[in-house]
């Protein structure tokens, strides 16, 4: 059943204290050693791709796995989890499942992705992974809350998707898009709806790259609950380059808060992308103008691929970093994205407690 809506009393314990965000799913999922058999199990034994990269499978294929993460960052300090649902739509899960035109001369469009979403098994896998991944969260957030006497909450990760609104991917033809502003729209409407069917508290817009994705993400959040009667706090969180800027809307992130301001977020942050080093800057810039919580989750530095992780920082290395980052009073919610592990949420988790979060207006 979906959840009651947790505005009000996170935005207050957000006056009280610094949040603690989870790690990286991807990174997590690749301790455990699992192979393509492990990916595909029983059900998609028989699939022509490989399985193996989508992670998302995971929450039906191997559900012990993916809770035991999850259960994992909560002990770890995590007050609110993601879902294992970054690329759980029919478009990204085309991937995995569609052949490729391109492969036999032809080209990904707008007419390709209108089967993609009247495709009846992606159709009912997109809900599948949303809910029951949703539900695997839920269970370790209600466990580990009760446990501990401290309420955590679970985030739906909604993802940036394989395609760009933004950009012609034709060269000789800039005014082509693979797939349409309603179409991305129609997938992302599917996937909120399935996130608050499996229980969340909070919608994740994440990792954003393509701001007009995002814009359409954002669309879908309002109109699901415009539609279907619900409230649910959103976040939304942006990846950047090295000047600051979405990596193909090219938009600062003065002009990201400009552009989601009217959805009144519960919070607004940075993540993945660079290291908390490089990342500091922007984050900066995005604190001064930004009239909600900030929250941020940087990649454990820059890809190493000789690293335990493939990244080239430890646990106490973003302890120390993420320690300037609240002394310096830039945080509401803090975390780590690639690269970060349950051991460096607990590096982080305990570098944020003795400070007092950045002090924000309540939106409303």
């Amino acid at each position: 059943m979906p959840q009651p809506d947790f505005t009000d009393e996170i935005q207050r314990a957000l006056t009280e204290r610094i949040f603690v965000l989870d790690g990286a799913m991807g990174t997590t999922i690749r301790t455990y050693g699992l192979n393509e058999s492990d990916a595909r199990g029983e059900r998609f034994a028989d699939n022509e791709k490989d399985l193996l990269n989508n992670g998302d499978i995971l929450s039906i294929t191997r559900p012990e796995i993916i809770g035991d993460i999850h259960k994992r960052f909560y002990e770890a300090g995590s007050d609110i989890c993601e879902t294992n649902t970054f690329s759980a739509t029919g478009i990204a899960q085309s991937e995995f499942f569609v052949e490729d035109p391109r492969e036999k001369g032809g080209r990904k469009d707008p007419e390709f992705f209108q089967k993609i979403l009247e495709n009846p098994f992606l159709n009912d896998l997109a809900w599948e992974m949303n809910v029951e991944s949703s539900r695997l969260c839920r269970k370790w957030a209600d466990d580990i809350g009760t446990d501990t006497g401290r309420k955590r909450y679970v985030a739906g990760a909604i993802g940036p998707l394989t395609v760009s609104l933004t950009n012609s991917p034709d060269a000789n033809d800039s005014g082509f898009r693979v797939v349409t502003f309603d179409q991305v729209l129609a997938a992302y409407k599917h996937q909120v709806r399935g996130l608050i069917e499996g229980g969340c508290d909070i919608l994740m817009i994440e990792t954003i790259f393509d701001s007009l994705n995002a814009k359409a993400a954002a669309v879908a959040v309002q109109e699901v609950y415009d539609e279907d009667r619900v409230h649910l706090p959103v976040i939304i969180s942006a990846a950047v380059g090295l000047g600051g800027e979405t990596m193909i809307s090219a938009q600062k992130v003065e002009a990201l808060w400009n552009a989601f301001a009217h959805t009144k977020p519960l919070a607004i942050g940075l993540n993945c992308s660079l290291g908390p080093d490089l990342m500091r800057p922007h984050l900066e810039e995005l604190s001064e103008c930004a009239a909600t919580c900030i929250s941020c989750y940087p990649n454990a530095g820059l890809p190493n691929p000789l690293a335990p992780t493939g990244f080239d920082l430890d646990p106490e290395h973003m302890h120390d970093y993420m320690a300037e980052f609240a002394k310096a009073g830039l945080l509401n919610l803090a975390g780590g994205c690639c690269g970060n592990t349950p051991e460096h949420v607990a590096a982080i988790a305990r570098a944020v407690a003795k400070y007092a979060p950045r002090e924000v207006p309540v939106i409303r």
